[in-house]
């Protein structure tokens, strides 16, 4: 699955600058921000969603997924209504 944004705006202020010999501020449009925003934002039931504090200081939501076992083999699974990682056989 990508994780490129849908607007790259590096390659936008970088062609904007070639065109017209400009530096930066390069103007930048509110429908890509949006668009960038939407593509960012996480789709999950708020149950598994938290809100921290992220880089300086913003809210960040992170998805709640157990920790990953260091060792054995296991899938992502619901136990009781809640994520867990349930034990298989290792798949050769």
């Amino acid at each position: 699955m990508p994780s490129n944004p849908p607007v790259d705006f590096q390659a936008l202020a970088q062609g904007a600058r070639g065109q017209t010999n400009a530096d930066y501020p390069y103007a930048i449009k509110a429908t890509d921000l949006m668009k960038n925003f939407v593509f960012a934002t996480l789709d999950a039931d708020a149950s598994l969603i938290a809100e921290v504090t992220g880089t300086q200081g913003h809210t960040q939501r992170r998805l709640r997924i157990p920790p990953v076992p260091s060792s054995g083999t296991y899938v992502l699974g619901s136990t009781g209504g809640a994520l867990s990682w349930i034990e298989t056989e290792a798949c050769e």
